[in-house]
């Protein structure tokens, strides 16, 4: 016999991105309770809207099977005294187990004796086992928490119910000193509390009383609505927005889709500014007209958490709402109308960026000079390069728009529009608009070449600026996004494929500075920029190469003096690659012995061609000097590969017939330099030291 166990959380309303990782959370941790309770089930369901979370577990087992524990008690010469009979501890630990001084045996471990019991263990029942449920949901790890009334405890929100049945019975259990019961509640305005008779009827019980509680089905309801809205109104879907479909769904308890109109005057605010005014802060689906004009229509759809009763009246109210603050956005844009780019870009010195970094015109001028050094590996012509000039003299003028002021989301887009209007060259206008790109670890990258020249000048500068005034993140601080930014530079610099030396360009950008002292610390906090970038690439080798589980490979070239991005990604794929090689173990083998000893060299040494003794070293040398030859800059990871596979028989050979740390100091430096040449070699691919070989 199986059993299904209900468990139901009531709140306050939640903030909308909590909902899907608690409920989550919430499954998983239930899901883990029972396996680490040995309680078998079938599936687990989640249910969740702004005022539960919920998990009904189907095929729940009725109790965990007997179990039989071996038991280990005191030492043997503990357990008897000098006449051999049973001491009070062994007496004492069998009646703890509920045995006797019979049941006893005796076991070594590590050369002594000690008491053993086999006791029987009863399997909990489930309804014992899901009494400890309580804790779990406790645990939920909410990004903020709060208290309520005398309490001491904080969760996301005031709890007010809490559900738990088992079948038909109620599970005794209690969150927050509130009791469990067989009681949830039903829509704020539309439902009323439900007193449930079986934890099976929980959904269907809930919608008698306006509540969808399945959140996928509350999802589809909408879709549903909002395409029959645009269908019969001739616009094309908005369903594209996931993000504010997800929010949206969060967002109601029984969704009920209704259009509405505003102002066609409206329509001279550029698209983004009403989309933004609509989507982000109303919670509105924008429309446009479906056919391939797409163009932008004064309408939107909005979702009630209600029914349709009085729908009429809450367009009315919705539309009114939105007027308003269209009014403000339309406002914000003619005011800003009155002013010129200059003018704006004037602004800026009033500005402060950080206290410790200057202004934001300050800024502005740090990023042109490295939107300028970007220029070669980029690729630009004499004209791209003046209009990259331009861009990065009028990059951040927006930020002192009282557009922008109000839509802080539309910073950079707001300076494309504004640029493109004020007869700015359509490719500055495009990177104005691109800059900020990609605004999350795996938003969208700048399409056009200045777009992304802008985007990675803007990141590094920020980057430099921060690490060279102590700003550094630390743990899950990251106040000014600086893992995001460089995720950024990794991203567009793979998706241009650059060749970019990050070593050398941090070294022009601090030439390019005034200040004797920044331009220290910018060479001082280098190292430190290279390599929190290199953990965003690491990041990125790990998901989007599909080397997770191959972390010796993603270190081992990491590990090289390449500072190239798109290198490090070619020798890691190369380094997969060729692991399935019969030869891969020989040659990293070969490769790590010379690694080991090369750095043991502790101040540089020549390498000189007459101090070279036997034949194998001299044979060594010889491929070592015609191998050279084929590490340029534009040699490819395999081409290198082979290259060092070809030493690898070759340096087995020196090791068999040589000693490198003989006594004669010259030899073994002569030696010593030797491989550290082909150390020098094998660590612009990898450093082969950091593979693990089976």
């Amino acid at each position: 016999m199986t059993h299904t166990l209900l468990l139901e959380i009531g709140l306050e309303e939640m903030p909308a991105k909590v909902i899907v990782p608690g409920v989550e959370y919430l499954k998983e941790k239930v899901a883990a309770h029972f396996s680490e309770h040995e309680l078998k089930y079938e599936t687990i369901e989640t249910f969740s809207t702004p005022r539960r979370l919920a998990v009904k577990v189907s095929g729940l087992s009725e109790k965990q099977a007997d179990r039989t524990e071996t038991v280990k008690g005191p030492a043997k010469r503990i357990a008897l005294d000098k006449d051999g009979n049973w001491s009070k501890a062994a007496i004492g630990f069998t009646r703890g187990q509920k045995a006797t001084v019979e049941d006893i045996v005796f076991k070594e471990v590590k050369g002594e004796e000690y008491v053993f019991v086999q006791k029987h263990v009863k399997g909990q029942t489930a309804a014992e086992v899901t009494r400890k449920l309580s804790k779990v949901i406790a645990s939920i790890p909410f990004p903020v928490s709060m208290k309520w009334g005398t309490h001491a405890y904080r969760y996301i929100r005031p709890v007010h119910w809490l559900t738990a049945m088992l079948d038909e019975q109620v599970v005794d259990m209690d969150l927050f000193d509130v009791q469990s019961g067989r009681t949830t509640e039903g829509h704020r305005f539309l439902g009323g509390q439900v007193t449930l008779t079986h934890a099976k009827d929980y959904p269907q019980a809930l919608e008698a009383e306006w509540v969808v509680a399945d959140r996928s089905r509350r999802q589809n309801l909408i879709r549903e609505q909002i395409s029959s809205l645009c269908k019969a109104n001739n616009w094309e879907s908005p369903l594209d927005n996931q993000e504010l479909l997800d929010e949206v769904t969060d967002l109601v308890e029984y969704p009920t889709a209704f259009s509405g109109a505003f102002s066609a005057a409206f329509l001279n605010v550029p698209e983004s500014v009403l989309e933004t005014a609509m989507a982000d802060h109303q919670r509105y689906f924008p429309v446009r007209k479906a056919d391939q004009s797409r163009s932008f229509l004064p309408y939107f759809i909005g979702v009630r958490n209600g029914n349709a009763h009085a729908i009429d009246k809450v367009k009315q109210g919705n539309e009114k709402v939105l007027s308003a603050r269209l009014s403000d956005a339309a406002f914000f844009y003619q005011e800003d109308q009155k002013l010129t780019i200059d003018e704006f870009v004037e602004k800026l010195a009033s500005v402060s960026f950080h206290e410790k970094l200057g202004s934001l015109l300050d800024k502005q001028r740090r990023l042109t000079k490295i939107a300028q050094l970007l220029s070669d590996p980029f690729n630009l012509d004499t004209g791209e390069t003046e209009l990259i000039e331009r861009a990065g003299r009028i990059a951040k003028f927006d930020l002192v728009t009282q557009t922008v002021n109000e839509f802080t989301s539309l910073q950079g887009e707001i300076a494309g529009i504004f640029a493109e209007e004020r007869g700015e060259d359509p490719n500055v206008s495009t990177a104005l608009a691109e800059q900020y790109l990609p605004k999350s670890m795996d938003g969208k990258l700048p399409k056009s070449r200045l777009g992304a020249v802008i985007s990675v000048a803007d990141k590094l500068d920020s980057l430099l600026s921060f690490f060279s005034v102590n700003l550094i993140p630390s743990g899950s601080n990251d106040p000014f996004a600086l893992r995001r930014q460089a995720m950024g530079i990794v991203r567009i610099i793979k998706a241009f494929d650059l060749s970019l030396s990050l070593d050398a360009l941090i070294d022009q950008i601090a030439e390019t500075v005034d200040s004797t002292e920044t331009k220290a610390a910018y060479i001082q906090c280098k190292s430190q920029v290279i390599q929190f970038i290199n953990d965003r690439l690491d990041q990125l080798l790990s998901v989007q190469y599909n080397l997770s589980g191959d972390y010796d490979i993603r270190q081992a070239a990491l590990g090289s003096v390449e500072t190239d991005i798109n290198k490090t990604v070619e020798a890691a794929l190369l380094l997969k690659e060729v692991r399935e090689q019969e030869s891969f173990k020989a040659v990293v083998e070969s490769l790590t012995r010379v690694s080991n000893l090369a750095g043991k060299v502790e101040k540089d040494v020549s390498l000189s061609e007459a101090l070279l003794k036997s034949e194998s070293e001299q044979a060594l040398y010889a491929q070592v000097l015609k191998s050279t030859e084929h590490f340029v800059e534009e040699s490819s990871a395999k081409d290198k590969w082979e290259v060092l596979s070809s030493l690898h028989p070759l340096i087995d050979d020196f090791f068999d017939q040589n000693m490198v740390m003989t006594d004669d100091e010259a030899v073994k430096n002569n030696r010593l330099a030797l491989l550290k040449a082909i150390d020098g070699l094998s660590r612009t691919v990898a450093a082969f030291d950091r593979l693990v070989i089976k």
